[in-house]
């Protein structure tokens, strides 16, 4: 019987054999022998580079794979710094910084107006405190850098005739006859010394108002 039993020992395999060994190592300390591992560095673009613990049969393929990105990289195409261009100089003051300085004289001179709204009507008065009509938008184009005539008969001949459905902020409106004068503040509103008794205020402009409407550039 013990013959029999060492001749069938005797059959078994080395990896059996090795298990078995493996087996009673792990029943005599309980754990299992470590395998030899080494840590491998993959280099990726862009990132860098990261270890990862591989068996040692899996070092060369690792250094195989960085050595096919360095080819790669070194393959590619250099971008000339010609190529890119020049950025574009921010003008000083900063982008919006000089906003201001492109706006059109209408605009100036609307913007001129409204900081006169609330300011009393008196016949004659062309500002700084007190304006009528017509003074009032000949101190605002003033403002601007532009003489206006100083009565609204003589401010309906100036610039070029825009019709109602073109109107812009800045535009002289003439109404009442050619006897009234403002300046158009855009939404359908005339900037205007009203009359007397009425602050500097904005009114409402239908198109049967309107006797003439100027653009001055």
């Amino acid at each position: 019987m013990g013959k029999h039993s060492l001749q069938r020992e005797s059959r078994l395999s080395n990896s059996v054999k090795g298990a078995l060994v493996l087996g009673a190592a792990a029943a005599t300390t309980g754990a299992m022998p470590a395998i030899n591992a080494t840590a491998a560095t993959i280099n990726i673009p862009g990132i860098g580079g990261i270890d990862v613990p591989v068996p040692q049969e899996f070092d060369a393929p690792v250094q195989e794979l960085n050595k096919q990105l360095e080819q790669a990289l070194s393959a590619a195409p250099a971008i000339p710094p010609a190529s890119l261009g020049t950025l574009p100089q921010v003008p000083q003051g900063g982008l919006f910084g000089n906003v201001q300085e492109h706006q059109t004289p209408a605009v100036k001179a609307l913007d001129a107006a409204r900081s006169k709204v609330g300011a009393q009507y008196s016949w004659g008065a062309a500002g700084p405190a007190r304006f009528d009509c017509s003074g009032l938008v000949q101190w605002a184009y003033r403002q601007a850098g532009i003489e206006l005539p100083r009565t609204s008969f003589e401010q309906s001949h100036v610039g070029a005739p825009v019709a109602f459905q073109n109107l812009q902020p800045g535009d002289i409106v003439i109404t009442n006859g050619g006897g009234h004068v403002g300046i158009y503040a855009g939404d359908g509103k005339l900037l205007n010394a009203v009359q007397s008794g009425t602050p500097v205020s904005y009114t409402t402009l239908s198109p049967d108002d309107v006797v003439t409407a100027r653009r001055v550039s």
